[in-house]
């Protein structure tokens, strides 16, 4: 028997994915309201969840062989962490998505419109207000030059969002730029709920839209993933080949050019064979150049890059001539960097990689750390845009497109 779980707004959204996945002679054993608590109801909608089940899977693609995932997952290497927030329905719910947007995403809802003022936060952030509020009670007055404009319940107000941010690590520049932007607009004694919707959009618009994958855009064929040593990218590149797959859309192939990390290139084999995906391994430029030619009927190609020192000129320029054997227009380059990294060595590692070329940035080991304010700060520092974040090894699930909405509760002191 198989058992799955779906994620839909109404009950019958979800049994009609249900039906769709599994037939007609699918059995639906529960059904389950998801009412967002606390904090969250004001950042995440309700949902329901429908747990079905059918003695055989029957689908339009049941001819197609799909990869074994859990094969996959025993490949990874290391010790198996649990989603923080994911689900196994979080990769069925992709299926809808993917069909919608056309491109790699796990989340179990569309992406939502950045908000407006008169819509953004409608009811009051109540549970971080009161948070606030409280401690605005018992902290001392502290001096600052900056604040001695605003009215003392304001500045009170102001100081205790600083606080927020400084304890998620964002830095003291962008804290004040944000600030800064919100202040000239306050009267005397603005309620707390009307400053905290303020701060909340600015990071919203200051993070801005995820760039992702894209499966229409044709031109963009080969897709680059560089970065140093240790942070996930053969993992992550096995995670986007898994949801290449599963959506169906594309022809996807794999690319090598870690020869210098031992079993490297055996771990990417092991994942190709699971999925059922051609893998090239390349030595040089040279044979960069010849595996294009051989993988020109395919839409897709994910090249995995040796993890280099951004302190080793040699090594950068390598990665430069690799590049280079793909026109711009055809390539897209991830950089990819741990969560986890201390930010002078974050600032160091992505300014360097700016001298090469243009990237998006995926941050990995989300689940190592309780304080995101670096993957703002970068973002903030090199103006590239933000696309994926991971949190385990497991595949297809840990791995999800950056929300700006989430990012910002969090950064505010609204914790997942």
């Amino acid at each position: 028997m198989v058992i799955k779980k779906y994620i839909a707004k109404t009950e019958e959204a979800a049994t009609a994915l249900a039906r769709e996945e599994l037939g007609k002679d699918v059995v639906i054993m529960n059904v389950k309201k998801n009412i967002p608590k606390g904090i969250a109801k004001f950042f995440r909608k309700e949902s329901v969840e429908v747990t079905a089940a059918v003695d055989e899977v029957v689908t339009d693609s049941a001819s197609k062989e799909m990869p074994d995932f859990s094969k996959l997952q025993e490949a990874m290497q290391g010790e198996i962490k649990p989603a923080p927030d994911s689900k196994a329905a979080k990769a069925e719910a992709a299926r809808a998505v993917l069909a919608e947007r056309n491109q790699v995403i796990l989340e179990e809802e569309p992406e939502e419109e950045i908000p407006s003022e008169n819509n953004a936060i409608e009811q009051k952030l109540s549970d971080l207000q009161k948070l606030l509020e409280k401690q605005v009670m018992t902290e001392p007055e502290k001096k600052e030059e900056k604040e001695e404009q605003l009215p003392d319940k304001n500045k009170a107000y102001i100081r205790l969002i600083r606080s927020q941010m400084e304890n998620n690590e964002v830095e003291e520049t962008y804290i004040e730029q944000i600030l800064e932007e919100i202040e000239g607009s306050l009267k005397k004694d603005t309620p707390l709920d009307n400053i905290l919707s303020g701060v909340y959009q600015k990071i919203v618009l200051k993070i801005g839209r995820p760039r992702l994958i894209d499966l229409h855009a044709k031109k963009k064929k080969y897709v680059f993933f560089i970065g140093p040593t240790g942070v996930g990218k053969t993992t992550t590149i096995a995670k986007i080949a898994s949801m290449l797959k599963l959506s169906g859309k594309v022809k996807v192939a794999l690319v090598t050019s870690d020869t210098y990390r031992i079993a490297a290139v055996e771990q990417l084999k092991t994942y190709a064979n699971i999925l059922g995906v051609p893998l090239k391994v390349v030595y040089s430029a040279d044979e960069m150049e010849n595996a294009m030619e051989e993988l020109e009927e395919y839409d897709l190609v994910l090249i995995d890059t040796a993890g280099r020192s951004h302190n080793n000129k040699e090594q950068k320029e390598d990665i430069h001539r690799l590049l280079e054997t793909v026109p711009e227009e055809q390539r897209e380059v991830f950089l990819v960097m741990s969560a986890t990294t201390k930010y002078r060595d974050l600032v160091k590692i992505s300014q360097s990689y700016s001298e090469i070329t243009k990237y998006s940035l995926i941050f990995t080991k989300l689940d190592e750390t309780d304080a995101i304010g670096n993957v703002f700060n970068i973002r903030m520092l090199t103006g590239a845009p933000l696309s994926y974040m991971t949190w385990g090894q497991n595949v297809p699930d840990d791995i999800g497109k950056v929300d700006a909405q989430k990012m910002a509760k969090q950064l505010l002191g609204g914790n997942n």
